[in-house]
Parts: C-alpha cells; structure tokens; sequence
C-alpha cells in the first residue's frame, strides 16, 4: 500500500491553471496534489549572444523554491549568494526539455525566459516545472503570434514530464515526498505526445534496479505523461 493510498499506476490529481500571472505573457499554476508550481513565460527581444545574426531563437528556465515551500524555512539562494547544484541541474533540464520540442528558427532572434518558482513542495517539483512550463511557452508564442511577431507557433508538439519508482519493492507513478525519501529507486522521465523520449534520470539509492524493473517503471510513466499531456490539450485548446 502506498502511503498515499494511491494505486501503483495512479497519479496524483492534476490542475493546469493558465493565466494566472497578470504581467507575463504566458504563465501557468501547476498542481501535482501538494506539489505546486508557478510558471511564467516571459518574452525577451535579445537572443543570447552567441546566437546573434544566425535567425535562431532560445528558450532556457530558471527554477527556485520560495522559503517557505518545504516542511522547515530555507534561505533564499539570492541570500546565500550562488545557487546550488540542484536548483542549476533542474533548471537546465527544464530548458532542455521545452527547447526539444520548439523549432527555435521560428522565434526568430528572441528569448523566452521559463520561470518556475515552487509555491509548495512534495515532491515532482522538476516534473511539474517542465510540465506547467509547457503550457506557460505555448502562452507566450501566442501571444507573440497575436503580436504579429511570428505567424505560427514554432512547436513541434507537447511534452510532460512525471516520476516513477520502486518504493518497498514495487514500481509506482508520481511520487509524492514521502515516497520519494523512501525510495529504493526513483526516476524522471520527459516525453513527448509521440511517445519520443527527451530524458530520462534514474537512479538506484540502495541495490541496483533491474532492466525488467526499469521498463516497467517505463511503461507507467508513458500512463503518467499521456494523462498529462491530454490535460495540457485540453486546457491549451490543441488537437
């Protein structure tokens, strides 16, 4: 039994709320059961300066917890003067995984900044942030399409992200903190509507996992990413 109650292939509820910052042009309010997360989508001018005079735009992302998103208050990265290792990993990966699916040649020569601030945490927060991002950039391209910057939206198509593990011994989908700590083996997987996989980070925190373990973990978080992605369509509007 989970501690949650929930069944091996059972996530947690979902809400993908768009809209919910006044300024940005994009923006979204994910909610994996307690974990929550605020995206934003903001458009920049400028493409980084290593891309100037190609006709290529970027999409990158910068990821935070807010002091109080955790059972205990932690200091402000800002306070402590650098970030750690963790929040700079995350948000590569959340840049990483929305520019596999942008034809950056499309944003022209532009930068979408991805925010991702955790509210709340429970864990998935990196799952969420790629996931809510999504829906944040697709936002922002509209609104630069309305602008009349762009004629049609530079994606090749949605992408999610969801955790799977082995916790006492058996595969399960989207892990909640309490799980997550307990974890013989946990994992985050980015795929696309298609089935393609962006990336997948696993890792064994006792005995090695197994292949057969591996695919079955595998085979939930496509359950877990086909029911993510069907709700970013759904309140995206797309086919």
């Amino acid at each position: 039994m989970r501690p949650s109650g929930r069944a091996p292939d059972e996530m947690r509820s979902l809400s993908l709320l768009r809209g919910f910052s006044k300024h940005a042009e994009g923006s979204c309010l994910v909610k994996f059961g307690d974990t929550h997360v605020l995206c934003t989508a903001s458009l920049e001018t400028r493409a980084p300066h290593w891309l100037r005079d190609t006709g290529k735009g970027w999409v990158t992302a910068e990821y935070g917890m807010l002091p109080r998103s955790t059972h205990s208050r932690m200091d402000r990265e800002a306070a402590r003067g650098k970030q750690s290792g963790r929040t700079q990993e995350i948000q590569r990966l959340i840049g990483r995984s929305l520019r596999a699916i942008m034809e950056l040649e499309g944003l022209g020569e532009r930068q979408i900044r991805i925010d991702c601030d955790v509210l709340q945490a429970d864990g998935g927060t990196r799952t969420a942030a790629i996931s809510g991002g999504f829906v944040a950039l697709v936002d922002c391209l509209r609104y630069m399409r309305d602008a009349g910057l762009i004629e049609t939206l530079p994606i090749r198509e949605p992408v999610a992200a969801v955790s799977c593990g082995l916790y006492k011994g058996n595969p399960v989908l989207d892990l909640d903190y309490d799980e997550d700590s307990a974890a013989e083996t946990d994992a985050n997987f980015v795929l696309t509507a298609s089935g393609g996989i962006v990336e997948i980070q696993g890792t064994a925190e006792e005995a090695p996992f197994s292949e057969e373990q591996f695919l079955r973990l595998m085979r939930l978080a496509r359950i877990g990413c086909d029911r993510i992605i069907s709700e970013q369509k759904r309140v995206l509007g797309l086919k």
